[in-house]
């Protein structure tokens, strides 16, 4: 584990950060991302990251949002995971994937479109599994509300 870490996790399982970090984090990500040109997230030095570009459920309108994220090697997807930072209700994204699951993710400098699923049954049981593997703070996440998390799997489209 990287120096540092541990104390991040700590820190990212906090109810201060779960009241903060919506405010500064997605803002910071988008401003950075754009800058680099798609080359930089800064939260990605915390935990591996995409920017999801998917079209609102309400308005049709393209909504790009950063998003930490779990890479699936084998498969070269993704799995999103809808925490909210472990606040009330479900993140807008993910009702924006339910309505359009078609999206696009830019993931390091690169724009890939991607198809998503939300995840049920014994598939969510092992990605949750392999989520909390990865971030263990999602478990703390999930003692805080009493909705289940989506996990979303986002596999590449041609």
């Amino acid at each position: 584990m990287p120096p540092g870490l541990r104390l991040i996790q700590k820190v990212s399982s906090t109810r201060t950060f779960a009241k903060i970090a919506p405010h500064f984090i997605p803002a910071m990500d988008r401003t950075v991302h754009r800058l680099t040109r798609g080359k930089v997230l800064l939260s990605a030095k915390m935990l591996p990251g995409v920017i999801l570009t998917v079209r609102g459920a309400k308005s049709g309108l393209p909504r790009r949002t950063p998003l930490a994220c779990m890479p699936e090697k084998g498969t070269g997807g993704w799995v999103l995971i809808g925490s909210n930072f472990g606040r009330p209700g479900h993140p807008a994204w993910t009702a924006n994937l339910l309505a359009n699951p078609d999206a696009d993710v830019s993931w390091q400098g690169k724009d890939i479109p991607v198809r998503a699923r939300l995840l049920g049954g014994e598939e969510r049981e092992a990605a949750w599994a392999a989520v909390l593997t990865f971030w263990p703070p999602y478990a703390t996440y999930q003692t805080r509300v009493e909705r289940e998390i989506r996990l979303f799997r986002l596999e590449r489209r041609s």
